[in-house]
């Protein structure tokens, strides 16, 4: 199963556009979304290109492919612009006996994830920095941020057969 993993879209239509390029070019069997999709947030500079009723026009027609969770940005009025459901704190994509566990990163967060079994996968978002570490048996993986990197690259995360590796969107 291959799996493209972005978070941090804050309603930055440019970087939606060439985070929708990627996919199409990787060519995943589901994508998975780590929350702060449209709403940029009173903390953050205005993305470039912000328009985040386009970034939902850009992501609603691949909502059957999209699991999608809550950011500390996102909010109801952002799911009633989205064709999938995006306001739960966290989700659980099972690949095989791998578990993904899916956060933003606000409410559960690398120092205390949940118990989860050995070998699991813990994804977040929220820093806008990449990591790509294996401690305590998990792996936890932050993919940066699509639009306001906090460590100078836009970027995402692939996930297959169990391996992870980080990507930088093109400008």
């Amino acid at each position: 199963m291959k799996y493209v993993i972005a978070s941090d879209i804050h309603g930055s239509k440019a970087w939606c556009e060439r985070l929708v390029r990627a996919i199409e070019a990787e060519q995943p069997d589901q994508i998975i979304l780590l929350g702060d999709l449209l709403y940029h947030g009173p903390r953050n500079p205005l993305p470039d290109g912000y328009a985040p009723a386009e970034v939902a026009a850009l992501l609603n027609p691949l909502a059957e492919r999209i699991t999608a969770v809550r950011g500390n940005c996102d909010s109801e009025v952002d799911q009633m612009m989205l064709e999938f459901p995006c306001l739960a704190d966290y989700a659980l994509v099972v690949d095989g006996a791998r578990k993904l566990f899916c956060t933003h990163g606000h409410v559960f967060t690398p120092d205390a994830p949940p118990r989860l079994p050995q070998g699991s996968l813990f994804l977040s978002g929220h820093t806008h920095v990449k990591v790509n570490e294996s401690r305590d048996g998990l792996r936890f993986l932050n993919p940066g941020s699509v639009a306001l990197p906090k460590d100078g690259t836009h970027s995402y995360a692939v996930y297959c057969d169990g391996r992870v590796e980080l990507r930088e969107l093109s400008a």
